[in-house]
């Protein structure tokens, strides 16, 4: 068999709130219903993604993931970003819903996650094999992506980067990447405990 399709269909507590996020970020509505199921598909080229709405579901609580394979992350990346901006005025990078950027990795970016307002992880990698880490602060940086990104724990990957900036002499290609990580994941904390009643 050849050219199947397969599209996720992920919880969300407001199809209308999903529905307004990916518009945002440049898809389409392609079908809405709101009887007997609440329920939305949006598409933004070959990417397809469908919600169902449930109610008292909790976005915290999700573990809803889907993974996106493009062929340049850095273009959609931008795009999103663009979209985010326009309505928000900046890049949400903590709380539900937000994005991570993309890491540099050997002069290459790696993939980067949405956080839709369901919880819903959508993970954006680039087609092909990832670079592999080849210095101590890639290897640190990719470690810490994977606390905090993939797994939610962001003073891990803190942790993580904070031990691998005392190490670092200031010249690797990677310090300024880090840096940055790490300011974001002090802002992501910090917003994570504001929002704490």
């Amino acid at each position: 068999m050849a050219n199947e399709l397969t599209i996720p269909l992920l919880p969300c507590p407001s199809i209308d709130e999903i529905a307004s996020f990916y518009q945002m970020l440049g898809f389409e509505i392609t079908y809405r219903q709101t009887r007997p199921n609440p329920y939305v598909a949006v598409r933004r080229e070959d990417i397809n993604l469908h919600f169902f709405g449930m109610d008292g579901y909790d976005p915290a609580q999700s573990y809803s993931t889907c993974l996106v394979i493009v062929p340049d992350i850095g273009g959609l990346f931008e795009a999103f970003a663009a979209g985010m901006r326009s309505v928000h005025g900046k890049l949400l990078i903590s709380g539900i819903p937000r994005m991570t950027r993309p890491r540099l990795r050997n002069d290459r970016y790696t993939g980067f996650t949405v956080v839709d307002p369901g919880g819903n992880e959508i993970r954006i990698n680039q087609k092909g094999k990832q670079p592999e880490a080849r210095t101590k602060l890639a290897k640190a940086l990719e470690n810490a992506a994977r606390q905090a990104d993939a797994h939610g724990d962001e003073p891990q990957g803190l942790k993580i980067l904070e031990g691998a900036l005392k190490r670092a002499t200031g010249d690797e290609p990677e310090f300024q990447a880090v840096r940055e990580y790490r300011d974001e994941l002090v802002e992501r904390i910090n917003g994570a405990e504001s929002l704490r009643p």
